[in-house]
């Protein structure tokens, strides 16, 4: 463990010039000290009680290159080997390669008045008081060494700002894609502002290009001003060579709702934190997750929900579907701080095994120091109901198709809660691909492979 330690000190020590020559002045504040709080704290392993359902010692034990940030693209047209065809959802796209903003692909014309949108490092050159209001403020790399090490490495990302009052006409799709003729271990670093009453649909979606092996790390913070609405969902479809920790902060201020959901088709080691402050009264959170895994796929979502202030309400409805020897875990923790009356919290996850060798953890957490809220939270695993598939089966159903049946009907109730339509039937047609194995990968996202 301290040899593997040292490997990554050295590794930040040999590639810190590097990486803020090609950096900001803002990016690159702070830089040292998170390099010192890796340093001191290395890489997680089971013992930390927030990684021990997740081990990332071997994938951190294999090697890795950090991109060349001075290599050119190689293609002239992102369209020859790359396409996001979801029928009928009309987005404005936004490319990352490799942590690295890429280009804007949309219409400039449907966007509102003082909407910013652009590559991070870029855009705190521009708008240096805004970007440096908020970066760095929302995530906490002190409980998490690995929030360190992406602030300690992330060269670029994405930079997006909702004025006052704005709504936008289509949704906004960040595609974040990997490709490389390497193993490498990529890092990036969003923020996403929503000032007041403004309304905004986010579409996360990340994609492979190349059959290499990829980790990245990535940072999502996050503002939701007063009054502002903001979906944010996340779509994971990789190979299954390709593990990533994805990292998103929340601050939600008063009378502002945020939204997200993640849905976790491919990948091999997946890590979803989410981090979620209602910070003003009147403050709500809905999140939601599905993973559908199989082979020796693990998924971990782990979800912190603080509640700092009275009258703020939050839901959280996670569920997973588990075949072969893939593992899931869930750690969903709801925080209510000793001002925070009235608070309505509600936390469920429920897992199906489709085997005796699938396994999933769950650890609900409630910590209250408040006496008049209303908290609860919930947990199931277990098996097919061999009841509803005879009686299916009584009907006329084939066992297959019964079984299918079930497994869409449990994960819908997570399909549903995706406010986007066009988006909600593409995520249900994938899923239903996905269950019946006709899905290795996004066909309508990935269309070359080497």
């Amino acid at each position: 463990m301290t040899d593997l330690n040292s490997k990554y000190n050295q590794l930040i020590a040999e590639n810190l010039e590097k990486v803020e020559s090609h950096s900001s002045d803002i990016m690159n504040n702070g830089r040292h000290e998170a390099k010192d709080i890796f340093s001191k704290k290395g890489i997680p392993s089971i013992k930390n009680e927030d990684y021990k359902y997740t081990n990332l010692l071997p994938l951190y034990n294999q090697e890795w290159s950090l991109p060349d940030f001075n290599a050119p693209m190689p293609f002239t047209n992102i369209d020859d080997i790359f396409r996001c065809d979801v029928p009928n959802l009309d987005t404005n796209i936004v490319l990352t390669v490799n942590g690295q903003y890429y280009e804007f692909q949309g219409d400039k014309e449907t966007l509102p008045e003082g909407m910013i949108i652009g590559g991070l490092a870029e855009m705190s050159k521009k708008h240096p008081e805004l970007v440096e209001k908020h970066l760095f403020k929302q995530a906490s790399q002190e409980t998490d060494s690995l929030i360190a090490l992406n602030k300690a490495l992330a060269v670029d990302g994405l930079f997006m700002y909702v004025p006052k009052g704005a709504a936008f006409e289509k949704p906004i799709q960040i595609v974040n894609l990997l490709l490389g003729d390497k193993p490498l271990l990529t890092h990036k670093r969003h923020l996403i502002v929503a000032e007041e009453r403004s309304h905004a649909q986010i579409v996360i979606c990340d994609h492979t290009l190349s059959a290499e092996r990829f980790f990245d790390n990535s940072v999502t913070e996050i503002v939701v001003n007063e009054g502002a609405l903001l979906e944010y969902y996340n779509i994971q479809n990789q190979h299954n060579g390709s593990s990533q920790i994805t990292s998103v902060f929340a601050n939600v201020h008063k009378d502002a709702t945020f939204h997200t959901s993640t849905i976790s088709l491919h990948g091999g080691l997946i890590r979803n934190n989410l981090r979620i402050a209602l910070i003003g009264e009147g403050a709500h959170a809905d999140a939601s997750g599905l993973s559908l895994t199989d082979r020796e796929q693990h998924v971990d979502n782990q979800t912190f929900i603080e509640h700092r202030v009275p009258n703020c309400t939050s839901n959280q409805f996670f569920k997973s579907v588990l075949d072969e020897k893939s593992t899931t875990a869930f750690t969903g923790r709801i925080l209510v701080q000793p001002d925070a009356q009235h608070t309505n919290a509600y936390q469920s996850n429920k897992s199906l095994l489709l085997t005796d060798e699938a396994s999933s953890n769950s650890r609900p957490q409630l910590e209250i120091y408040a006496d008049d809220v209303k908290c609860s939270h919930g947990a199931t695993t277990g098996q097919m109901d061999d009841e509803a598939l005879f009686y299916m089966q009584q009907r006329g159903i084939n066992s297959r198709e019964a079984k299918l049946l079930l497994m869409y009907a449990f994960a819908f109730e997570v399909i549903e809660k995706v406010k986007v339509e066009p988006l909600a039937i593409r995520i249900e047609d994938l899923v239903n691909k996905r269950l019946r194995g006709e899905l290795s990968r996004c066909n309508n996202c990935e269309i070359q492979c080497h």
